[in-house]
């Protein structure tokens, strides 16, 4: 496969798989979001619990929109070293960008850290809907994912899932 096609095609994260903030199908988020009008600045982003549709150990803070609705989100993650999202898939493309740590990405319905990408600070990627990817956090991480709602996550492995 082809560099460009798995820019085009991988993933986070989110995503990273991020159902990024969705925690069930009644589209509750984890977080509030930051209005439109509104900015803020590193220090005052408020990090809470990950979703339930992600493994323990996630943590997330919403700046704008919301991921289960319509429209437009932006959200940050927090992953510990080792954390692993499993193969998984979006119904709508996801936008990561790397802030800060070593993150890990790769395309395929098994995680297989000899074929994934290494993204660093400043790294970005657009998992493309529907496209199977996991990611996982070579060091401490913290990813900014961006996209259109309403933000889902279906697990390759309905065994993953941490819903069930």
């Amino acid at each position: 496969m082809s560099r460009r096609l798995f820019w085009s095609l991988g993933l986070a994260a989110a995503s990273v798989g991020f159902a990024v903030a969705c925690d069930d199908a009644s589209g509750s988020s984890a977080a509030t979001a930051v209005s439109h009008e509104e900015h803020v600045n590193g220090d005052q982003v408020v990090f809470q619990p990950g979703p339930a549709s992600f493994p323990a150990g996630s943590q997330i803070a919403v700046l704008q929109g919301n991921p289960a609705g319509n429209g437009e989100f932006t959200v940050r993650l927090k992953w510990p070293a080792g954390y692993r999202l499993p193969p998984h898939f979006h119904p709508t493309d996801e936008n990561v960008t790397v802030l800060s740590g070593t993150f890990l990405v790769g395309l395929g319905d098994e995680i297989n850290l000899d074929k994934a990408l290494k993204l660093g600070p400043k790294g970005f990627i657009t998992a493309r809907a529907l496209g199977h990817h996991f990611a996982v956090a070579k060091t401490d991480v913290l990813v900014q994912v961006h996209g259109l709602g309403p933000f889902a996550i279906t697990y390759v492995n309905p065994a993953d899932d941490p819903r069930k």
